[in-house]
């Protein structure tokens, strides 16, 4: 069966929630956004292409910080409304300098910052 990204199931502003996951360790680094034309990008090139909702465009990821996510594989959920891309990240995943966006975690009904910014 062929794969056509507009198969799946955005929302009403045209997107698609992509949780980006390390293919080797299993680390879940971050979440973003994709609409039709992010995916398509994102397998045509095999670099991983988000839809900044703030700016209103594409950004590739690392494309500016030089922390590129090559893509593994692409898969999409049960509903066809969520998207798990495994990638081989280069650099820190997260815009403050950590391996992922998931660096605080509530433990006994407090924020605990879990992971340090990697060094540079």
């Amino acid at each position: 069966m062929s794969f056509d990204p507009k198969m799946l199931r955005y929302n009403d502003q045209g997107l698609i929630p992509a949780i980006a996951q390390d293919a080797d360790s299993h680390d879940v680094l971050m979440l973003a956004w994709m609409n039709a034309e992010a995916v398509a990008r994102t397998l045509e090139t095999g670099r991983v292409t988000y839809w900044s909702r703030s700016r209103q465009e594409f950004w590739v990821k690392g494309q500016t910080s030089g922390n590129l996510q090559e893509l593994v594989e692409l898969r999409y959920d049960c509903d066809q409304d969520c998207l798990l891309a495994l990638v081989r990240q280069r650099g820190p995943a997260c815009h403050t300098g950590r391996r992922s966006c998931f660096y605080t975690a509530v433990r006994d009904g407090e924020a605990v910052e879990i992971m340090a910014p990697l060094q540079a």
